[in-house]
């Protein structure tokens, strides 16, 4: 069982929609990964991700896709890219890394709540 945290704990956690725009190669990365550009909108603007979903992801299919991102953690670093947004995603039974999605179209960096 994961740790409790309070409702106040959640609201610190920011997660937007946002639209992956570009997608790039990231052969620095120790595990293949993609460097994702992603539009969260007119407030929060472009931010980078990598993203372990080289397996199940063409990278011209995911031009366009809306993703779901947490977008308050700081900057890290990983290899010679710094990733601003954390993209989210589950496990499918292979252990791939499955997108999370909005089921219906939404504004561009809209929060959840």
């Amino acid at each position: 069982m994961s740790e409790q945290i309070t409702f106040e704990d959640f609201e610190k956690v920011d997660i937007r929609i946002g639209k992956i725009i570009e997608v790039e190669d990231f052969p620095e990365a120790r595990k293949p990964s993609y460097k994702l550009t992603i539009d969260f909108g007119k407030e929060i603007g472009m931010k980078g991700s990598s993203a372990q979903i080289t397996k199940l992801y063409k990278k011209e299919e995911l031009i366009g896709r809306e993703v779901i991102a947490v977008v308050n953690f700081p900057k890290k670093q990983i290899a010679n890219f710094m990733s601003e947004a954390l993209t989210l995603g589950v496990p499918d039974k292979d252990g791939n890394v499955v997108l999370l999605k909005p089921e219906r179209d939404v504004e561009l960096g809209v929060k959840m709540f």
